[in-house]
C-alpha cells in the first residue's frame, strides 16, 4: 500500500499532466469567418423602405471583380436560404449584389413577411457557402 502523501501527490501530478495533455492536444480556434445580418433584427417589424447593414468577420469587404483570398463582397437574399459553397448567385431582383463593397443598403419592399439571408461571395460571386450566411425573418408593414 501506498504512503498517503506520496499516493496524494501522485493523483496530482497525474492530474496535471493529463490536463497539460488535453490542452496541447485541443487545436487552437482560430477566428472563423462568420457574417451578421446587424440591422434590421430578426422578428423585428420595419417600414418599407428600410436599411440592411452587414458585416463580414474575419474577412475583408472589397468590391466584386477580383478574386483575393480572404476577401469577397455582400448579397442580400430576398426569402431564399443560403447558396452553396462554389455556386454563382444568381443576379435578379430577390438576389441583390453589393458590387462596390457596401456594408448596407435601402431595401423595399411590399407589406409582409419575408426571410432575409445575407451570403457572402468571392470577386466572381462564388459562395463562400453556410458559414459564410445568415438568415433573419422581417415583417414589412
Amino acid at each position: 500500500m501506498l504512503n498517503p502523501v506520496f499516493r496524494r501527490t501522485l493523483l496530482t501530478a497525474t492530474c496535471g499532466s493529463l490536463l497539460m495533455l488535453a490542452l496541447q492536444a485541443a487545436p487552437a480556434r482560430a477566428d472563423e469567418p462568420t457574417l451578421s445580418i446587424l440591422e434590421p433584427k430578426t422578428g423585428q417589424t420595419v417600414t418599407s423602405p428600410f436599411r440592411v447593414r452587414l458585416a463580414a468577420h474575419s474577412m475583408t469587404t472589397r468590391p466584386a471583380g477580383k478574386v483575393v483570398e480572404g476577401t469577397g463582397h455582400h448579397h442580400l437574399l430576398i426569402n431564399h436560404g443560403a447558396v452553396g459553397k462554389g455556386e454563382v448567385i444568381p443576379h435578379d431582383e430577390t438576389h441583390i449584389h453589393l458590387d462596390d463593397g457596401q456594408t448596407e443598403t435601402m431595401v423595399t419592399l411590399p407589406p409582409g413577411k419575408y426571410k432575409l439571408t445575407a451570403q457572402f461571395a468571392d470577386g466572381e460571386h462564388r459562395s463562400y457557402g453556410h458559414m459564410m450566411a445568415h438568415g433573419i425573418n422581417i415583417t414589412v408593414k
